[in-house]
């Protein structure tokens, strides 16, 4: 086999397998044993591939906390009625969702109850994990 040829087999490898490393599976980093309902202030969201990230501000006991909570993916979400203005800075939102296994205060989103009422799903990996977020 000549270099060169070795050289673009190995780059077109990079290539496909960068997408598999930056993607994770629900199980890898969520915790279905952990459910979280969160009420907050959103204070960003990103909205990208291959998820998007809503980040609020939550005060339990007094003390301030900030979260980062993982949606779907921006067509998935598209779908379900999201667009990238459906939340802005400030506006009160509850999530339902799973804590991350590592405890930090990262969680995949379920459901988000925007301020208006409506209960939208947030297209997340567990897919229809069946353990329902307690208060």
């Amino acid at each position: 086999m000549s270099l060169k040829r070795f050289l673009i087999g190995a780059g077109l490898l990079a290539a496909l397998a960068q997408p598999l490393v930056a993607h994770h599976s629900f199980a890898a980093e969520f915790d279905s044993n952990k459910p979280v309902k969160l009420t907050g202030s959103v204070t960003r969201l990103e909205w990208k591939n291959p998820h998007i990230w809503v980040y609020l501000d939550v005060t339990e006991r007094g003390n301030p906390l900030h979260w980062q909570c993982e949606g779907g993916a921006p067509n998935t979400l598209t779908r379900n009625g999201w667009s990238k203005d459906s939340l802005k800075f400030g506006e009160q939102v509850t999530i339902e969702g799973w804590q991350a296994k590592d405890g930090s205060n990262t969680c995949n989103l379920r459901v988000i109850t925007l301020p208006d009422g409506r209960r939208v799903l947030a297209g997340s990996s567990a897919g229809d994990t069946p353990t329902t977020p307690k208060p």
